[in-house]
């Protein structure tokens, strides 16, 4: 598949790290370091806009290097970015360790996953199909 980008920042396009990948690693496009202190969240701007296909999203994700060594991660995960947005991608990176975590220009602070999805259109009944399962939620197997 094909998609058009525009790349506003001073870093190559986003790439898979590996034939198999599916995530590429977005960076960080910064005039200056962003510090994020514990708990503190901040919008970083990655410099990039895409043109996604219609039936498309692409899925922005946290980088498990940065959640295991840093403890940073991506508030609304995953983010959700449609086919029919044009602006520059930018993510909300959290801090939940107990050290200030500085991020630097170029830095890789997401995956993005270019996934195909489905339109749906409701069709309200007054009963649903029984399962085994049924109504049981969160704990219902014993295994919390």
């Amino acid at each position: 598949m094909r998609i058009k980008i525009v790349n506003n920042s001073r870093h190559s396009l986003p790439e898979y790290a590996t034939a198999a990948a599916a995530g590429m690693d977005l960076r960080a496009s910064l005039e200056q370091p962003i510090v994020l202190k514990p708990l503190e969240r901040a919008l970083v701007p990655t410099g990039i806009h895409i043109q996604l296909p219609e039936g498309y999203e692409a899925q922005i994700r946290p980088r498990s290097g940065l959640a295991i060594k840093h403890g940073i991660s991506i508030v609304n995960s995953p983010g959700t970015i449609d086919s029919d947005y044009r602006g520059e991608i930018r993510v909300i990176l959290v801090n939940l360790s107990n050290e200030n975590f500085t991020i630097q220009d170029g830095e890789r602070i997401c995956q993005m996953v270019v996934a195909q999805h489905a339109t749906i259109e409701w069709e309200e009944v007054n009963s649903l199909d029984e399962t085994r399962r049924g109504s049981g939620g969160f704990g219902h197997t014993g295994a919390l």
